[in-house]
């Protein structure tokens, strides 16, 4: 038989009641340093069908390059 003393309730999401408030959610384009979105362009590239998968890092790749060109070009 469990003590019920030692079960911790939980709120959704698996966080526990009083627990740490919730962190605030960085974009990969922040942490990248980049001014294009890597979120969109992350869609963009699976939307576009370009192939089966896309990677973790294809868009962030993707978009430091499209920022290189544009800064060249301007």
């Amino acid at each position: 038989m469990e003590d019920s003393s030692a079960v911790v309730e939980k709120l959704a999401f698996g966080r526990k009641l009083g627990g740490e408030p919730k962190k605030k959610a960085v974009s990969r384009s922040v942490k990248a340093e980049l001014q294009f979105l890597v979120g969109r362009i992350r869609r963009y590239l699976k939307e576009g069908q370009y192939a089966q998968r896309v990677g973790r890092g294809a868009p962030v790749f993707f978009a430091s390059v499209l920022e290189y060109l544009a800064a060249e070009v301007l």
